[in-house]
């Protein structure tokens, strides 16, 4: 590893209370919501229809309680030590734009097509696969900082490989999805992708700079203490997006328990086979494990309010497509949470015998 590498991996707080238990806390907050969604349906209906161009408004500031805390760590000045980790941006983006599509159309073909056939409906195949297709052709864009909080990833290599991801789905996702699809024309929900960078990066990173500055203009013991406190709040707002995302489909869950259980493994399989396939190139490359985390992470996830809009757009809001995108939000934050762990525990492994760089 170079001293660059080295330099870049700091040392975190041990592990906290919220994180210790969180699988606990996750395996909670799916029964709930799915609980309450059932309960009162009227109420989470209209919460779920706070939408602007398919991104949900209520998500949308969860999602700001969770990453604003990490975003405050993170020092623009040092962003240039990012130029000595080319390697981990080099593997998300192979794994992102070159391996994860097409590796999903192809499980999609399996599974929807062969596998599971039988059990699906026979006039919905084709919109399942495209479902899953629209699934895998845009990387997330806002959960992988929490993501790479909770491997004690790189923030500077998260934060510069998401911008480099949003700057390349802007020209990628549509010829990448029509090629996919087999369409001539792609209509891309360009609100939904503006708004969705808009929200997801561009104001969270500028309310954090400001809170930043203002923390540390009151001293660094200040800062880090104010830091500390507002970590929980992280945790709680993912926990809280979870109730929410069940609460919104647990009609869907009840009503066809077994089409979701069978869309989620291509769904499952893709994400398994995608992040091992960042970590162990890095590892092989001798990318720091504070790298290889958030780069295995991002060369998984989905940016799923990309998805579901673009499959209602061309599909319908009740096609076999817009059902696969809703199983991805479903499983997302479980099957990531499964990563994080993997990624976590294996660290020693990754270390033992990483062939190292200068």
């Amino acid at each position: 590893m170079s001293n660059a590498d080295a330099a870049a991996c700091t040392v975190r707080p041990a592990i906290g209370f919220f994180e210790r238990y969180l699988t606990a806390w996750v395996a909670l907050c799916i029964v709930a919501g799915i609980a309450v969604g059932q309960a009162l349906p009227q109420i989470f209906q209209a919460i779920g229809r706070m939408e602007l161009a398919h991104v949900n408004l209520p998500v949308g500031v969860l999602i700001w309680v969770m990453i604003v805390p990490m975003l405050i760590k993170i020092d623009f000045s040092a962003m240039a030590q990012v130029r000595n980790q080319w390697r981990g941006i080099g593997v998300t983006l192979f794994v992102n734009w070159l391996v994860k599509p097409f590796s999903m159309a192809l499980l999609g073909w399996v599974f929807v097509r062969h596998v599971f056939a039988p059990w699906l409906r026979a006039d919905q195949l084709d919109s399942y696969v495209a479902g899953l297709i629209l699934l895998a052709a845009a990387p997330c864009t806002a959960m992988v900082f929490v993501w790479s909080q909770l491997c004690k990833g790189d923030p500077y290599f998260t934060l510069s490989q998401v911008a480099l991801n949003d700057s390349i789905m802007i020209i990628a996702f549509a010829p990448l999805v029509a090629l996919l699809l087999g369409l001539s024309a792609i209509a891309v929900p360009w609100d939904t992708l503006i708004i969705s960078v808009a929200l997801y990066i561009v104001v969270p990173v500028a309310i954090a700079q400001v809170v930043r500055r203002r923390l540390l203009a009151r001293g660094d013991a200040h800062f880090r203490r104010a830091v500390a406190r507002l970590g929980p709040y992280s945790i709680c707002a993912l926990l809280a997006t979870l109730v929410l995302l069940f609460a919104f489909q647990g009609q869907a869950i009840v009503r066809e328990p077994l089409v979701i259980a069978m869309l989620a493994v291509p769904i499952l399989v893709q994400v398994l086979v995608n992040s091992g396939l960042a970590y162990l190139l890095n590892r092989r490359l001798g990318v720091a494990h504070c790298v290889a985390g958030p780069s295995s992470l991002i060369g998984a996830s989905n940016f799923f309010e990309l998805a579901v809009a673009t499959a209602i757009s061309l599909f319908g809001f009740h096609s076999g497509a817009a059902l696969a995108t809703v199983v991805g939000v479903l499983i997302e934050v479980p099957v990531m949470l499964l990563v994080v762990g993997i990624v976590n525990r294996s660290q020693p492994w990754y270390e033992a015998s990483r062939i190292p760089r200068a």
